[in-house]
């Protein structure tokens, strides 16, 4: 169960999804300072996405109001204060406020609400089918690799759809509309769509392409 406030962690080109492993190298003041108190206490921190076009130099920079909270799973302390950590993202929530600061603290805490993910009662056999055509689009990629016989069949399938949204080279922007969406079903629907937009696009046959 996420705890009402989080603090946040703001970057401009991470989404975090839930059950995905997410190394980060924290070296910023407030930064520091913010994963210690994370460690003096439950261990989590809230990662959003920055808007396009604000940057994380002013003091509270525009956020996607979607996140994922993450726990910190490993952590390395190096001597200088930086800190190299592993995040596990547990549950995307919604941020729905900020506390005020006080003058000693650096960083953002936020008011958040959890998102569960919402699955129809009939997706299991259906998301299996949008696996499978998931799966046959990203084949290409394997091919001659030492991933060539393709993704791990023992993964759970929603397990696998976060993964492949957080690692797979997409914008962040695609990254966080992923995220928004309303479970692993949609999620993979959402998925294959854009992965059949690039493979398109790459043919010349994308939306601004005129066919002769």
């Amino acid at each position: 169960m996420l705890p009402s406030t989080l603090p946040i962690f703001p970057l401009p080109n991470v989404v975090l999804f839930p059950n995905v492993f997410l190394p980060l190298h924290i070296f910023e003041p407030r930064y520091r300072q913010l994963v210690n108190d994370a460690l003096a206490g439950e261990r989590m921190i809230g990662m959003v996405l920055l808007q396009d076009g604000d940057d994380d130099s002013t003091p509270a920079p525009a956020i996607y109001d979607v996140g994922c909270a993450g726990l910190i799973t490993h952590v390395e302390r190096l001597p200088d204060g930086r800190f190299n950590i592993v995040l596990r993202g547990l549950e995307r929530l919604r941020v729905v406020g900020e506390e005020n600061r006080s003058s000693n603290v650096l960083y953002r805490r936020a008011l958040i609400a959890p998102l569960g993910e919402l699955e129809p009662d009939t997706s299991a056999l259906v998301l299996k089918s949008e696996r499978h055509k998931l799966e046959a689009l990203l084949a290409p990629l394997f091919s001659g690799t030492l991933a060539e016989r393709g993704l791990p069949p023992q993964m759970p399938d929603d397990e696998l759809i976060n993964a492949l949204a957080q690692y797979l080279e997409l914008e962040p922007i695609e990254k966080q509309a992923l995220l928004e969406r309303d479970g692993p079903l949609a999620r993979c629907r959402s998925l294959v769509e854009l992965l059949e937009m690039k493979a398109l696009m790459e043919k010349g046959l994308g939306p601004d392409s005129q066919l002769h």
